[in-house]
């Protein structure tokens, strides 16, 4: 049975329920994720409000922002109602979202924990679907010099250059580097490969006098610290 459109319109609804108005009336934290998605898309289709399409493609991500974010032009537009001017929308405001959250923790001071390395990086492989290895530069203050991204590999694996990460130490005059890649997968236990190459670059870095802090495995929620688990 199809409904008219009309019946089915934000403007018709009570002025402090619709989503712009809502959110200049109450503020942007008074709304729902639905809510603020519909504001990006504007309008739905013929059976469906902004608000009820928003939803529904929430839904379909068990309501995870995160699995919104990672959605391609062709996923969004598979949903009747978001054309590929408002799929580009959606995923222009979640990068935005993503780029803002790396802002704020590039103001870390130092790095003082393993918890602090996953702050920073996180927003950067945390979410990818193939496999990158970053190499984090620091002063003898532990505040970060530079961040290199080392390899870009497949879905699982990479190979590393372990010249390439000393000549960058020492180009910035990097008292000791930290290692991080992330596992597409979600495992966040370290392969044989990885401990492998961990020892390598520890006993490189020996040589040169460059202190390898860490490694950490990096996912969507959590990470693994060869250094908190005596593994260095």
């Amino acid at each position: 049975m199809r409904y008219k459109n009309k019946s089915l319109t934000i403007k018709s609804w009570a002025e402090d329920d619709r989503p712009r108005e809502k959110l200049r009336l109450k503020g942007n934290k008074a709304l729902s994720d639905a809510e603020l998605i519909a504001i990006l898309i504007g309008s739905g289709n013929k059976e469906e409000t902004a608000v009820d399409l928003s939803k529904r493609i929430l839904s379909s991500l068990n309501n995870s922002l995160s699995a919104l974010g990672k959605l391609t032009v062709a996923d969004l537009t598979a949903f009747k109602g978001i054309g590929e001017a408002k799929a580009i929308t959606i995923i222009t405001a979640l990068e935005l979202s993503r780029r803002v959250r790396f802002e704020k923790v590039l103001q870390l001071p130092k790095i003082a924990s393993s918890k602090a390395v996953f702050e920073v990086m996180q927003p950067l492989i945390g979410e990818l679907q193939h496999e990158e290895f970053w190499v984090i530069y620091l002063n003898n203050s532990n505040k970060i010099l530079h961040k290199k991204l080392v390899s870009k590999g497949g879905l699982t694996g990479t190979l590393v250059d372990i010249r390439l990460i000393f000549k960058k130490a020492i180009e910035l005059y990097a008292t000791s580097i930290i290692l991080c890649h992330n596992h597409p997968s979600g495992k966040l236990s370290p392969s044989h490969a990885d401990k492998q190459l961990t020892k390598k670059i520890i006993q490189s870095g020996i040589t040169l006098d460059i202190h390898v802090l860490d490694h950490l495995i990096i996912t969507e929620n959590a990470y693994f610290s060869f250094a908190d688990e005596n593994l260095m």
